[in-house]
């Protein structure tokens, strides 16, 4: 009677997983569904190519994308490496040392603080006490440390799952431990780092109150660093609260998603590209 009775509470366990699992799905495709359906009648050539006009009532959203994608880049760039290296000292040198501890607690806590908080710090220190003002530079920085915490726990995690057979093996051949860190245990951890990038990126590129507060709201192409910018995100937030054109709003929603489904599916071809060829299959 017992094992039936646990047997039954196994099932009723189990469904209710898959059953979470099918509405969280079921919800991501209706936003989505939604969003595509109105938005991609909006979207043209035109609107892909040309700038906001009339009050931004009308024309396209192309210093919107320009603008997303280089402060996205500049984010990733600057928070990867620092990301990566501090994940390389946690996982093959640090172990469990107070420092370490201290570390992750941090990029925990990081990883938990509302982007509002990010874009007032930004905006204190990086628009204001460094004088970047509003600019491409202060929104990637900021946007840098809204990042870092993800790359950095998710690619600590995929260095140490790798095996430990691997390391003794590089150390008995005589090389030194950095060159099997070099060598052996960052090619190997590639594909997980790689999820942490794509995944701080798609903060990064998802992001309104920070950029909205460090990098701009001025719809055109940036020249240098230093010029203010509009990202997508910003676009949209403007469009609809203050209702100047819900149609438009609707159209960079769906470019939006259409970019980080494109860069997803790109990321993860690469990835498994990668794999395979690690594991000497063309």
């Amino acid at each position: 009677m017992a094992v039936k009775y646990r047997y039954v509470v196994n099932n009723i366990g189990i469904g209710l997983l898959w059953l979470c699992g099918i509405l969280t799905v079921l919800i991501l495709l209706a936003i989505i569904g939604y969003v595509l359906i109105n938005g991609l009648p909006v979207v043209s050539l035109e609107f892909l190519t040309e700038a906001p006009r009339s009050m931004q009532r009308a024309g396209g959203i192309f210093p919107t994308i320009v603008a997303t994608v280089e402060i996205t880049l500049i984010a990733v760039l600057i928070a990867t490496p620092v990301a990566v290296a501090a994940a390389v000292y946690m996982a093959e040198y640090a172990g469990r040392s107070r420092v370490a501890t201290i570390v992750r607690f941090g990029a925990d806590s990081l990883a938990g603080i509302p982007s509002i908080m990010f874009g007032l710090f930004g905006y204190l220190f990086f628009v204001y006490y460094l004088k970047m003002g509003f600019s491409l530079l202060a929104g990637g920085v900021t946007l840098a440390l809204m990042a870092l915490p993800i790359i950095l726990r998710i690619s600590e995690e995929a260095i140490k799952t790798v095996p430990d057979s691997y390391k003794s093996g590089s150390l008995a051949l005589g090389a030194s431990k950095w060159q099997t860190i070099r060598k052996v245990v960052l090619p190997t951890a590639i594909p997980g780092i790689m999820t942490g990038v794509i995944l701080g990126m798609g903060r990064a590129v998802s992001e309104t109150a920070a950029v909205l507060l460090t990098a701009g709201s001025v719809a055109r192409i940036p020249e240098s660093l230093f010029d203010p910018v509009r990202p997508m995100t910003v676009h949209m937030f403007i469009l609809a609260t203050e209702n100047l054109s819900m149609k438009n709003a609707l159209g960079t929603a769906a470019v939006l998603i259409i970019m980080v489904l494109a860069i997803t599916l790109a990321s993860n071809y690469m990835t498994r590209r990668y794999i395979a060829k690690l594991g000497g299959r063309k």
